[in-house]
Order: C-alpha cells, then sequence, then structure tokens
C-alpha cells in the first residue's frame, strides 16, 4: 500500500511540475467557473456556492466561500512564490544582477506599459474624458470610477506563459526560457509592492507589531535543527491573520514566510530548505489553490454573453492593455537597455528573440484576476474586468504560441543544418588522414597537409 501512495504522489508531483499540464488545468477550471456562473440550471446554486459565509470566532474574520478561496487558499501560492523568489535570490538567476539585468528591467518595462494604454483606451471611449462611459448591462460609469483599474493588466502568470513555452516551443535555446521566468519571477515580485502598496488599508498600528513577532518567530523556527512543524503552522496561521486585521491583503502573509525561509544548504542537507519547501508546496498550489481560484475568479454572472460585453470599455481595455501593452513595454525596454544603456542579453540572442515570449507575458490570469476584484468595488465593473482578463490571456496564449511555435521550427531547422555542417566537416578532416601499420603492429594515424598555396 505505501509503495502505491508512493507511486500516486509521484504521478501528483509530476503532473504538478509540468508547466504544460498544470496549465491546461487551470485554464479547464476557469472556463468551469465562467460556464457554472452562467448556465441557468447551475448558476443559482454556484452563487449559493461562492457566498456560502465561514467565520473565525474572536475574530473580524467572516467571509464567504469565494473570498475565503481568494484570500486564504490563494496564500498557499504566495507562499510558494514567496520561497521561489528567495531561492533565486540567492543562488538563481536573480543572484547576480548584471547577468539578470535586461529581463529585470523588461519586467519593469513590462508592467509600465499596460496602464498607460488601458487608460488611454478608456479616454478614447469617454471622448476624450468628459462623457460617461456604458458597460455590457447598461450602467454607466465615469472615467475616473473605471480608471481605478489601470492595475489589472500589470501582471504576467507565470505558470502559463510557461505552459506556452512548453506548449509550443520545444526547440527553442535555455537561455529564451531563462530570461522569461526571471522576467516573470521579477515580476511578481514587482505585483507584491502593488497590491501592498495600493491595494491595501492599513488598519490600526498594532496588528504590525503582532506580524513583525510573527516574521521573527518564523525565521528562528525554520533555522532550527529540528523544524517544529506544528509551531511553524500555528505562526503561519497567526501572520495570516494579523495581516487580515491589518488591512494588508493577507495572501503577502505567504510572500513574507517565504522570503524569511533560509535559501543556502544547513546543517549538511542537500538541498536548500526554501527549495525544498517549494517542491512539497508545488503540488497543493499548481493543483489546488490555482485551480479553485480560477474557479471562482471567472464565476462572474452576466445576465447575456452578447457582442456588446467583447466590446464594453473595460474588457477592450484590459484586452488591448494585455495583448499590447505587455510586449511593447518588454521589448522597448530591451532595446533601450541593450542599445542605450549599454547592457548584453545572453549569448546568442538578440532583441527581437524575445517578441514571441514577450506576447506569452500578456498572459494575465491568476493575480490580474485578483487584482480586479481588489480595484473594483462594483461587481459588474470587477465581472467584466475579470471577464476582459480571461479573453486577453486567452488571445495572447494564442498569439504566443503561433510566433512560438514558428519561432521554434527555424530554431530547430538551424540546429539541423548546423550538425549536418559539422558532421560534413568532420567527414572531411578524416578523408585527410592516412592509416599505416608499422612492423611491430603499432597503428600510426598520419594527416595529410595540403602544400599547395592559395589562390586569392
Amino acid at each position: 500500500m505505501t509503495e502505491r501512495k508512493q507511486g500516486l504522489w509521484a504521478k501528483i508531483r509530476y503532473i504538478a511540475a509540468s508547466d504544460r499540464i498544470s496549465g491546461l488545468i487551470m485554464l479547464g477550471f476557469a472556463l468551469a467557473g465562467l460556464l457554472l456562473a452562467n448556465l441557468p440550471f447551475t448558476a443559482h446554486a454556484f452563487e449559493e456556492l461562492e457566498n456560502f459565509r465561514i467565520a473565525i470566532p474572536y475574530t473580524n474574520i467572516d467571509m464567504g466561500l469565494g473570498h475565503w478561496v481568494q484570500d486564504g487558499l490563494l496564500t498557499v501560492f504566495f507562499l510558494t512564490v514567496g520561497l521561489e523568489l528567495k531561492q533565486e535570490l540567492a543562488t538563481g538567476s536573480l543572484s547576480n544582477p548584471k547577468a539578470a539585468a535586461v529581463p529585470m528591467l523588461c519586467a519593469v518595462g513590462g508592467m509600465m506599459a499596460p496602464p498607460v494604454l488601458f487608460l488611454l483606451v478608456l479616454f478614447l471611449f469617454s471622448g476624450f474624458g468628459s462623457d460617461p462611459l456604458a458597460i455590457a448591462s447598461g450602467t454607466s460609469f465615469t472615467f475616473g470610477e473605471m480608471s481605478h483599474g489601470w492595475a489589472v493588466p500589470t501582471a504576467t502568470d507565470i505558470a502559463f506563459s510557461l505552459a506556452v513555452l512548453a506548449l509550443f516551443a520545444k526547440a527553442l535555446p535555455g537561455s529564451i526560457r531563462a530570461f522569461l521566468m526571471t522576467l516573470a519571477t521579477v515580476d511578481d515580485l514587482l505585483a507584491i509592492i502593488l497590491i501592498a502598496v495600493f491595494f491595501s488599508s492599513v488598519n490600526a498600528w498594532y496588528w504590525f507589531v503582532g506580524i513583525a513577532v510573527c516574521a521573527v518567530v518564523w525565521y528562528f523556527l525554520v533555522r532550527m535543527r529540528k523544524v517544529p512543524w506544528l509551531a511553524v503552522a500555528i505562526v503561519g496561521i497567526l501572520a495570516w491573520v494579523m495581516m487580515f486585521e491589518a488591512g494588508v491583503h493577507p495572501t503577502l502573509a505567504g510572500v513574507l514566510v517565504g522570503l524569511l525561509t533560509p535559501a543556502h544548504e544547513r546543517f549538511g542537507e542537500k538541498t536548500p530548505r526554501a527549495e525544498r519547501y517549494a517542491d512539497k508546496l508545488q503540488p497543493f498550489s499548481a493543483l489546488l489553490a490555482l485551480p479553485i481560484f480560477a474557479l471562482f475568479a471567472t464565476g462572474v454572472h452576466f445576465e447575456s454573453l452578447t457582442l456588446a460585453l467583447f466590446i464594453s470599455p473595460v474588457v477592450v481595455a484590459v484586452m488591448v492593455a494585455l495583448v499590447v501593452g505587455k510586449p511593447l513595454g518588454i521589448m522597448i525596454t530591451a532595446w533601450l537597455s541593450t542599445h542605450v544603456a549599454g547592457l548584453k542579453m545572453a549569448k546568442g540572442l538578440r532583441v527581437r528573440d524575445m517578441f514571441p515570449a514577450a506576447c506569452a507575458c500578456g498572459i494575465g490570469f491568476t493575480v490580474s484576476f485578483l487584482i480586479s476584484s481588489l480595484a473594483y468595488q462594483d461587481a459588474e465593473l470587477s465581472a467584466e474586468a475579470r471577464f476582459g482578463v480571461l479573453v486577453g490571456s486567452i488571445v495572447a496564449a494564442v498569439i504566443s504560441g503561433i510566433l512560438l511555435s514558428r519561432q521554434s521550427k527555424k530554431f530547430e531547422l538551424a540546429a539541423a543544418a548546423s550538425s549536418k555542417h559539422k558532421h560534413h566537416t568532420a567527414d572531411e578532416d578524416a578523408a585527410g588522414e592516412v592509416e599505416s601499420v608499422l612492423e611491430d603492429g603499432t597503428v600510426v594515424v598520419s594527416q595529410m597537409i595540403d602544400t599547395h598555396p592559395k589562390v586569392k
């Protein structure tokens, strides 16, 4: 029985580690949420499930199941992100800022361009900011009210972007994947800072003292030779509660404790604790937290899925910002970094080689869904923003998939031609060799040298 359990767990870890499979699972749950919330015979039951309230005694925490998934279960994902960030900062691609300078700057550029395009599209829809904007349901909002969603298209979903890369770009050089990984990791870090700064309402100061105490206790607990896991779990939960009470988005508790976990080997361990814990949490993050979050994030009810929804100002603005703004910001920053600032790309890469991967960065999903619910207090605006993220991400995935597939074929042909050339050169070299056997049986290989002068 133990062997069967180990075999099952190995399969689960394999699926979770596969960008391709886990990405498709999350996409399936996202589409299922949209269907369940809008099909006549499931819409009411899904709404009841989402609004089923759960409270923690002796606290102010009383939320519906949908909010528990967003604020509670998603913490597992952010804890995994925090652990991976710590490992990258300590020993990974971010440990050498000079080598990672271009993708790091591209992450910044990729987050700056989408809000500009988002606001520009809304500005044009509103008749240069003067007229009220009507959404698909017919409700009107001012330009100022709609502009609160400027941060929605800023984030890249690393899981989905790597899934597209795995599906369509099997022959691409590892340097492109490394570039995308570094860019998406910094993008995650910036998105976390953005949520903490712009979407947190600070409450009483003493909660922050509690957060600091939890952070210090966690720091020492995870550095002990034998980690007391019960105490660690209690401290982590307390940190989450205090984040919630402090007015900071509670999922950031996961990032905080993740960044405080050691990322170097201790007590003769073969792998760093941050890396090991992230590997163990990955199945729960990829196959539990993210799919269920996607189910409820896209589970928004629309009176009718008509053309009016697809041309609604918020939906169009989010789509344009993701599909156009993300790659535009990344490519402009990459060009300026290499041609103006004098920084260098990875060996063998040119700026234009990054365009297909830059298009994959337009896949928003997880953090964009989260920001959609934080940026808009109005349920209709939040729903349309999430719909825009879903459609825009799918469009970005299709475009990047096509471009990556074509680019992959070019690299594959180039690699085949290079291999053929090397083989031909080796044959020529072999043709110039003369093998002879001496009287004692020794084999001597002599190289024939062309002594004829070359005619220029």
